[in-house]
């Protein structure tokens, strides 16, 4: 991206209605506040971006198992966890507009509201409990109150012994989740960033108390190397540990991997030294016995916890955010998403030069047997070639294939490249096979100097 003022963030914000990535929830009636849809392209990379993770988290390693826990549990799981004593913020009141505010929201600062302009407006803070609280069964009552959850990990810590033993795992070994949080958020902003239903991808790596600090330096590595894999630039990404004051109660300590926004510096991931803090919560409220008992040494003990948390959500926006480019070309701007092969929503367009000579019906052929073997492939025949290029390269497809009269003759077709814009041609029998092996090398994007300014 090469610029990073605030212009940025309204283009993308457009960008991800126009292609149909992000829509406004209920926009018809409105909207709702800081709830996203997922249009047809952002389901895609949306998807592709789990997928990624759990591959990487769960299918590649024998020391991690899945986990698919429900979002409503038993309330004395939020009791233990410390999320209904303490999961709040600080409220104050406007007593003309009655619109509520985080008491450290900067925008309040001076006392004036900055909704009605009214000063000396606000009520003394209040606070707030975060989470979504609701009934289960018919009387709405305080016996019958549960939550949605705020967060996954609580699912994980609860379900340690079930996965322990049914898997037949050995400590060092982790339980992976991915699944929605809700928080009712008084201050949510910045597009997805900070929304009030968002979806998580969390790991907690159970482990030998004395060994924990190996295994926190072991995971940041991990967790900033799978980051730079999905094409995200290293100089846009760095770490930053929480000072004794940042430090959450549960943490003996902590770092987020955080991404330059065009808002600014921040967090998207977390990697978090938990210690003990939650298999004792859990065992004290429940009664029950979480503790690890060691057959080599003879001994029980209630493992440590290290814990990588993402936010899906922010981590799409860090790759749209980082895909996103503008660039001249031939006298105009174009707009192109940078995205990782293996996330891009469609990998190829087909498009015949014109709808005549028998270019539509190669073109038709070639967009089927793409489909076939599982590769997303887009068929568009509508416009001028150049129109339907600029069309792919805001919806990031990796590569367009045009059927033109040359390959009527030879049968060969013309691929073009979203990054470079070099153009290569292949036999349209050989494109499902050239796609999948593209598909299957390390993407690296090039960097500007590498950029043709032809295509």
């Amino acid at each position: 991206m090469e610029s990073t003022d605030s212009a940025v963030m309204d283009k993308l914000v457009s960008l991800a209605k126009r292609r149909g990535f992000i829509f406004q929830s209920s926009e018809i009636y409105g909207g709702t506040g800081s709830v996203w849809d997922y249009g047809p392209l952002g389901v895609e990379l949306k998807r592709n971006l789990r997928g990624r993770w759990w591959k990487a988290m769960v299918h590649q390693r024998d020391d991690i198992e899945g986990l698919d826990a429900a979002i409503l549990m038993h309330p004395r799981v939020w009791e233990a966890s410390g999320h209904v004593e303490g999961f709040s913020d600080p409220l104050v009141e406007c007593r003309n507009c009655h619109r509520r505010f985080r008491a450290d929201d900067p925008e309040i600062g001076g006392d004036q509201c900055p909704v009605c302009g009214s000063r000396d407006c606000f009520t003394e803070p209040r606070m707030f409990n975060l989470m979504f609280r609701t009934f289960m069964g018919p009387v709405e009552d305080a016996a019958s109150t549960v939550y949605l959850r705020p967060e996954t990990a609580q699912g994980i810590y609860v379900n340690f012994l079930n996965v322990l033993n049914s898997a037949r795992q050995k400590i060092p070994f982790g339980i992976a989740q991915m699944g929605k949080a809700f928080r009712n958020e008084i201050t949510p902003g910045n597009f997805i960033f900070r929304t009030r239903e968002f979806e998580q991808a969390e790991m907690q790596f159970f482990v030998e108390p004395r060994t924990d600090e190996e295994w926190l330096e072991y995971w940041k590595g991990q967790r900033m190397a799978w980051i730079v894999e999905l094409g995200i630039r290293a100089e846009n990404l760095r770490f930053h540990e929480h000072a004794p004051e940042e430090l959450a109660h549960y943490a003996k300590k902590a770092y987020d991997i955080q991404y330059c926004f065009p808002f600014g510096w921040q967090e998207f991931e977390g990697i978090h030294n938990r210690t003990d803090f939650d298999l004792s919560r859990h065992q004290e409220y429940s009664g029950k016995r979480l503790e690890y008992f060691d057959p080599v040494t003879q001994r029980r003990y209630l493992p440590y916890i290290i814990e990588t948390s993402a936010g899906i959500d922010r981590t799409l926006l860090v790759v749209l955010t980082d895909a996103y480019h503008e660039e001249e070309v031939e006298g105009e701007t174009r707009v192109v998403l940078r995205l990782h092969p293996a996330l891009a929503p469609l990998k190829v367009a087909v498009f015949p030069l014109v709808r005549k000579d028998g270019m539509p019906e190669i073109a038709v052929e070639i967009h089927a047997a793409l489909r076939a073997a599982a590769i997303p492939s887009f068929y568009d025949d509508s416009g001028s070639i150049g129109r339907r290029y600029r069309r792919q390269d805001e919806a990031g497809t990796p590569w367009c294939v045009t059927v033109d009269g040359q390959s009527t003759q030879d049968g060969t077709v013309t691929i073009r490249d979203r990054d470079t814009l070099r153009q290569i041609r292949v036999s349209a029998n050989a494109i499902v096979e050239w796609v999948s092996d593209q598909l299957a090398r390390p993407y690296v994007p090039p960097p500007p100097s590498a950029r043709s300014a032809s295509g």
